[in-house]
């Protein structure tokens, strides 16, 4: 790796300091560091190496690291040393970071760290280090260990952003909103994480024969983890209205469909049954719902219709129509599981997230758009034909209860910068990914009320078929009148036993008979969710 150059103040002695300075030091956390602080003399720590004792002025490494970083960055080959070197360096200013936020001896630093030009420094780090992952591209797929160094960089450096820069998420928007690169930080935001997804994908792609091997299955949950830290990062930020309303008015992301193509990558990840670990069917389960959260809040944003904006262009629309049906088709998996199934189920110690419930909920916002209505039609109406012909016992248990046997457990990963950073530059180390320890985060779960998830589910369900079955003449196009009543009565001519395959759907028992005796207990449950879950013009159309 070829040294960066460094501003005219800096000397070459400085630089030196400064290379040495990250590779001793990245591997104590601050509350070490805060140690050898407070033993020190003007800010001048006195640390041990295999080399000596190593001097290193703090005042000047809190100053000049977040630029010294920059500079290697841009003049460095993009590499595997390169990757390895600059999380050394983040992982560094994160134990800076909280070492300054957190002790009176260390003020001088915190004023350092909070200087305007300084900051500056820092955001132009982040926002450049995430145009150099998201654009990470290699000929073959013979990676290495490349996958688990960038996803680490990804996660580390959004983090760096509430470790250094605000720790509130409402502070941080208004910090990147006032920035004049802020378009450049979101494209390159979402695009680094689409890169760390692709990473995933082929790893999934490539061991998942072999899940049941240590090895693999910790690389893959390891980049799950960091993938998932990402992602996480990029919901909370789109959960703040302004940073949203902002993101709207992004062409690359909304126009043409920026965020669709992250939508569809984490969509189309899976683990083959029956060789997959639990744990990682849970991470990605929870990934396909923040992203889908992510999703919902742009479509439920008050200033700009997301969906007319992705609606624009017949690109833009056919992407979010593979997006749409990638929701169905899971849509189709879930809705086909018998909850009383679940009940045995190891996986279900994981957290899943809401996926379920954040896929109706995008169901009901598609079956609601005139740009998507008539697809929705075609392609979901077999399902819920199939929902309506199941047995009544069946059907009362999983529509017109209030006590589901299993029910979504959503959770919020409490990502570790340090440690992340930490476990892959030690496997890097030691080039063997079979010993050592696993690296576990722990999830804070972030749950509804037990009647309350079952009653919402409940709601959406109707609401998507008030949808299908709703026209309106100044609207909907006339090819829409009564389509899903006819394309209801086709599909129940069909054989549908296997449409939800963990139910028995007797296909010699009258269809007719049953679903009209299943509408109309729905309707009866329906009555009871108004006015909290459900209005009177949805229960109106199932009538």
């Amino acid at each position: 790796m070829r040294h960066a150059k460094e501003e005219p103040s800096c000397s070459a002695t400085e630089a030196i300091d400064l290379i040495s300075a990250v590779k001793e030091l990245h591997g104590l956390s601050f509350q070490e560091l805060n140690k050898l602080l407070r033993d020190s003399e003007n800010f001048t720590i006195h640390y041990h190496t295999e080399k000596g004792l190593m001097k290193i002025d703090m005042e000047k490494l809190a100053a000049f690291l977040p630029l010294h970083l920059l500079g290697v960055l841009m003049s460095s080959d993009r590499d595997e040393t390169l990757f390895r070197y600059l999380l050394c360096g983040i992982r560094l200013l994160h134990s800076l970071c909280d070492l300054a936020s957190r002790q009176s001896k260390v003020e001088q630093v915190t004023i350092l760290l909070d200087d305007v030009k300084v900051s500056e420094q820092l955001l132009d780090l982040v926002f450049y280090l995430l145009i150099v992952l998201g654009g990470y591209k290699q000929e073959n797929h013979n990676f290495g260990l490349i996958p688990l160094v960038h996803s680490a960089l990804v996660a580390s450096s959004l983090h760096l952003l509430t470790g250094c820069i605000a720790s509130q998420w409402q502070d941080l928007v208004h910090v990147l909103l006032a920035h004049p690169k802020v378009d450049i930080f979101m494209d390159a935001a979402f695009g680094a994480v689409l890169t760390a997804i692709g990473f995933l994908e082929i790893q999934l792609s490539a061991h998942h024969i072999d899940f049941r091997s240590l090895t693999v299955e910790r690389m893959v949950n390891f980049l799950c983890q960091q993938c998932e830290a990402s992602l996480q990062f990029l919901q909370s930020l789109c959960q703040q209205k302004m940073f949203r309303e902002r993101l709207l008015r992004n062409k690359e992301l909304c126009g043409k469909g920026g965020v669709l193509f992250l939508a569809r990558a984490i969509l189309k990840l899976n683990v083959p049954p029956f060789t997959g670990s639990s744990r990682i069917a849970a991470a990605l389960s929870r990934m396909k719902a923040k992203i889908l959260s992510i999703l919902l809040s742009l479509c439920e944003a008050e200033s700009i219709s997301y969906l007319d904006e992705v609606a624009s262009s017949p690109e833009s629309l056919n992407l979010a129509k593979s997006v749409a049906l990638e929701v169905l088709e899971l849509l189709k998996t879930a809705l086909g599981r018998d909850p009383k199934h679940l009940t045995s189920c190891s996986d279900r110690s994981y957290p899943t997230g809401f996926l379920q419930l954040n896929a109706m909920r995008l169901a009901d916002i598609f079956s609601d758009d005139s740009n998507f209505r008539s697809y929705i039609t075609i392609h979901f109406t077999k399902v819920l034909t199939a929902i309506f012909s199941l047995p009544h016992g069946d059907f009362l248990s999983s529509w017109c209860s209030s006590n589901l046997p299993m029910r979504e457990e959503d959770g919020s990963l409490e990502y570790d910068s340090f440690a992340a950073a930490g476990w892959v530059l030690d496997k890097l180390s030691s080039l063997d990914l079979s010993n050592g320890t696993n690296l576990e985060f722990s999830s804070l779960p972030n749950n509804m009320p037990q009647t309350s998830y079952e009653h919402q589910r409940t709601s959406l369900f109707v609401k998507v078929i008030a949808n299908l079955h709703c026209f309106v003449p100044t609207i909907c196009e006339e090819q829409e009148r009564n389509l899903f009543l006819l394309k209801f009565l086709e599909c129940l001519q069909m054989d549908l036993s296997k449409s939800l395959p963990e139910f028995s759907i007797n296909s010699d028992a009258p269809k007719a008979t049953t679903v009209c005796r299943n509408l109309r207990s729905l309707l009866s449950h329906a009555e009871s969710l108004i006015p909290n879950f459900l209005n009177e013009e949805d229960v109106q159309l199932l009538r």
